[in-house]
């Protein structure tokens, strides 16, 4: 009889009060693959669509027309190698690591949510020893995308805004951005300001209380991640030459747009580029070929710092996802999976 472990399972889309722990089977590593048993996995919004289905368009995207493909939820997740495929050269046994379960589209399920997830051997680095297997598990996604939308954009005494700051992939952009000499301003709510500002941030905005297109600096680099203004609204605060960055969070319920999500937004700023002087980011910035790496030396040096605010246990998967939603975490929300007793 085939070995069997815990993890959440997903049987069709829904909400997370559809998520049940229970048993998959074991599974087994390919060729170029590595069997993680994994110690800790990460929450963010990318799962919230998985979950939902929504927009429908990510089913078409490969996440599965009726129900999921793969039955498990979780992308990001950090542990240590249980076993190595037969081509595997970089990792073994033993080895501690993090990173990203799946290849390319996210608004799919990956498996992480499971005691043993087999991962491509590309997309795992070493995790530092300096930082927890939660810490690491929070750094995966977020940080390949500060990464892979900063590398080469952000420069010496350039004006930099992130908005929605708060968030994974804006409190790796605000360190990032810092790194380089930048003067940062960070937008998010009133909760977050504080954390805004230990991350670095040498100006924050409640967009609660204070638009800020409306008055304010001209910024050089606008990384937008959740999208909350039109482009034209945008440009009142951006410098003639400026680069502004679509990360392109969707958000939750009906925000979270029922067909196509934040496509139609990158459709629109594809077309609209050619007629305005700013420059309209629509792709990633310079290539790294090997941004997981990128994300681990930043890790090991200190120039990013994850920081996780609530842990739960793999059976309270469901109460995570809805504290992302509804409950404005103050920092990342991460399962632990060390034990599932």
């Amino acid at each position: 009889m085939s070995e069997r472990i815990k993890a959440i399972v997903q049987t069709r889309y829904g909400s997370v009060d559809d998520l049940e722990l229970g048993e998959i089977i074991k599974p087994v590593p390919g060729a170029d693959e590595v069997l993680v048993r994994v110690h800790a996995a990460s929450v963010h919004p990318d799962i919230w669509h998985a979950i939902t289905g929504l927009p429908y368009v990510m089913r078409i995207m490969g996440s599965g027309l009726f129900k999921p493909k793969e039955p498990v939820p979780g992308i990001d997740m950090a542990g240590h190698v249980e076993s190595v495929g037969k081509d595997v050269t970089r990792f073994q046994p033993g080895d501690e690591v993090f990173g990203e379960v799946v290849h390319g589209n996210q608004w799919k399920n990956g498996g992480a949510y499971a005691e043993l997830v087999a991962v491509s051997e590309a997309k795992l680095a070493l995790k530092p020893p300096n930082i927890s297997f939660e810490e690491a598990a929070a750094a995966g996604t977020a940080g390949l995308i500060a990464v892979n939308n900063l590398r080469g954009r952000v420069q010496p005494g350039q004006k930099v805004v992130v908005n929605g700051a708060g968030g994974g992939v804006g409190m790796f952009a605000i360190q990032i951005s810092k790194a380089h000499g930048a003067e940062v301003t960070g937008v998010d709510n009133t909760e977050k300001l504080d954390l805004l500002r230990s991350l670095g941030a040498d100006h924050v905005v409640d967009y609660t209380r204070q638009d800020f297109t409306q008055n304010g600096p001209q910024y050089d680099l606008m990384i937008d991640v959740v999208g909350s203004h039109p482009f034209s609204d945008y440009r009142r605060v951006l410098t003639p030459d400026a680069t502004y960055v679509l990360i392109g969070h969707d958000g939750f319920g009906k925000s979270a747009g029922r067909w196509v999500g934040s496509i139609r937004r990158f459709l629109k700023l594809l077309v609209l580029s050619p007629f305005v002087s700013q420059n309209i980011a629509t792709s990633y910035a310079e290539p790294d070929e090997d941004p997981l790496n990128t994300v681990r030396v930043l890790l090991e040096t200190g120039g990013i710092t994850p920081i996780v605010s609530h842990t739960y246990l793999l059976a309270e998967v469901p109460e995570a996802i809805r504290h992302m939603v509804e409950g404005n975490p103050v920092g990342r929300i991460v399962i632990s999976l060390i034990s599932t007793d």
